[in-house]
This record gives C-alpha cells, sequence and structure tokens, in this order.
C-alpha cells in the first residue's frame, strides 16, 4: 500500500515557504505521494450543509485555499520522485480543455507525476459561481472524462457531445504518462463506482465511517469492474490519520486512535484492497495556525507505522 499526505495548502499555513518545507520533507521521509484539494468559496449563508462535517459546517480554513494545479505545477520544480496528486478536482467548475491542458501541462513540467482525483461536486453555491447547472452533474460529469481522455490521447482530437463540444484540431502537450495520468474517481455509492470503472483507474473515497463499510464498497467496485472485464482497480483512500494519546474506543472512525489502533487499521485497509492512503492529519491545513512543525512531527509518525 502506497502513502501520501496532504499539502499545506489551507488557512494560515497556505504559502510557499510552508508548502516546499514539506512537500520535500515529504520526499526524504519516503511518502510516495503529496495531495490538493480545490474549494472555490466558503459562502456565509451556504445552501449545502458540508458532509465531510457532523455539524454540516465547512472549516474556517477553506476561507484561504490555494488553487490545486498551481500548487502542484509550483511543486513539480522543487520536487524529483514525489507523485502530485488532486483529490478532488471538481470537474463541472471547468471545462475539458482547460483542464486537460492544465493537468499535461503538470505532467510534462513534473515528468509524469501528476495523479488525478476528480469528484462531480456538492456545493450549490460553488456551482452557481463557476456558472454551471447543479442539476444532472453525475452525466456531465461521465461525458466531461469522456472528453478530456479523448484530449490527452487523440490527435487530431474532435469531441461532440450533450455538454460538451471541440472541433477537429492538434491539441497539446499530451501527459507524459501513457495512455493518460491515473484517475481516481471520488464520492461514494454506485454511480461513483460506475464511473471509476468506466472512465478511471481507480476510487478515491473519504471520510469512511467504518473499515467495514468500505470492505462492502470495495466489493461492489470490485464486482462491477469484474464485470466490465477490469482485472484490477486502485482504491485511493484520503483518510484523516488523527493520533491520540489515549485509545479512541470501539466506536472511533477508522485512522483515528493511538498509533497502535492506527497501524491495526493500515493492516486492516491493505487486507481489503486498498491500494494508496493519503493522510490528512489535523495539524496540517485544518487547524487555524501559520506553523507546520506539528504536522511535519505527525507526518515521520505516520510514514514510520506505514512500513
Amino acid at each position: 500500500m502506497k502513502v501520501g499526505c496532504s499539502l499545506p495548502q489551507l488557512g494560515l499555513q497556505a504559502n510557499r515557504e510552508n508548502l516546499v518545507h514539506l512537500a520535500q520533507r515529504a520526499e526524504e521521509l519516503g511518502y510516495d505521494s503529496v495531495w490538493v484539494l480545490e474549494r472555490l468559496l466558503w459562502p456565509t449563508e451556504p445552501k449545502d450543509r458540508y458532509p465531510a462535517a457532523p455539524d454540516g459546517k465547512l472549516p474556517e480554513t477553506y476561507q484561504v485555499v490555494l488553487d490545486p494545479l498551481e500548487t502542484l505545477t509550483f511543486l513539480a520544480a522543487l520536487t524529483n520522485k514525489v507523485k502530485l496528486g488532486t483529490s478532488v478536482l471538481v470537474l463541472p467548475y471547468h471545462t475539458p480543455i482547460e483542464l486537460a491542458k492544465r493537468i499535461a501541462t503538470l505532467d510534462v513540467l513534473s515528468g509524469g507525476r501528476a495523479e488525478v482525483g476528480v469528484g462531480i461536486g456538492w456545493s450549490r453555491d460553488e456551482f452557481e459561481a463557476a456558472g454551471t447547472p447543479f442539476e444532472r452533474r453525475g452525466a456531465r460529469g461521465d461525458e466531461f472524462l469522456h472528453a478530456m481522455i479523448a484530449l490527452w490521447t487523440e490527435n487530431p482530437v474532435s469531441f461532440k457531445g450533450e455538454f460538451y463540444e471541440i472541433p477537429e484540431s492538434m491539441i497539446g502537450p499530451k501527459p507524459v504518462q501513457r495512455p493518460h495520468p491515473p484517475i481516481y474517481v471520488g464520492g461514494s455509492g454506485k454511480p461513483a463506482h460506475e464511473r471509476a470503472v468506466k472512465h478511471g483507474n481507480g476510487w478515491n473515497p473519504s471520510g469512511i465511517p467504518s473499515i467495514e463499510w468500505l470492505e462492502a464498497e470495495i466489493k461492489q467496485l470490485r464486482k462491477l469492474a469484474s464485470a466490465a472485464g477490469r482485472r484490477s482497480i486502485g482504491v485511493v483512500l484520503r483518510a484523516i490519520g488523527m493520533v491520540l494519546d489515549q485509545s479512541g474506543g470501539p466506536k472511533r472512525m477508522p485512522t483515528i486512535g493511538t498509533l497502535s489502533e492506527i497501524r491495526e487499521d493500515l493492516d486492516r485497509l491493505r487486507d481489503i484492497g486498498v491500494t494508496e492512503i493519503i493522510f490528512s492529519p489535523p495539524e496540517i491545513g485544518w487547524i487555524n495556525t501559520p506553523s507546520i512543525e506539528a504536522g511535519l512531527g505527525r507526518m515521520e509518525q505516520l510514514i514510520e507505522i506505514s512500513r
């Protein structure tokens, strides 16, 4: 199981020095990847609850979010081996031609290190700001992925769908990775699994309530993949990695607990088919402090118990 970590692109930690320090330290420690997310805005009167928080509120650190692809492209020049991933880009906020070119540029400039987590979104406020209808976002996301893959793999390329149209053109650059950078589809349930099987290299879940729940979801994913003739499909889990001094108890969420408990979780996650885990501990990005020293220490602990 590969191991990644989130970058300090949120809140008071979101600055050049912290990003460079953490990305380079992650590479030194042997992390396989570093990851960013996408948020457009922090509405003062949101239309929708934030699904990842029990109280439905967006974290205050989301008031400042560095752009994901610009952040990774910047770090591509300052790292050598670590993969550069998004978890996730919200497809309907973009157009296929614009996003395909930006990701291909990242892949070229990084020497083939882009990893692409994508989703279809949940915030009506952000859809409104992006000028994209909220309705039928699943169908729009499917067509988006079809068009983006065509842009990466064909030349000349043309596309005509319900939502997007590209006149026949020569379009470059093409990604270094062939046939294209790996795509991991976020979300949960059968529609997300079907999208991952049809268009992606794997599934990118986050915020799982239990390992048992995830195991059932992976079984459904594998069943769909087998029916589609897929021999293998990845599972890239965005987890928390919150280290406690005392046991989190029998009802604790996965990767929240003592180091010993988290180590046991990692063994179970590996056994049920998780191929990569992304740690997003509170000390990196979620606690609104300018210092990342606590986060760097947490990274060292988490990579040590992951090997």
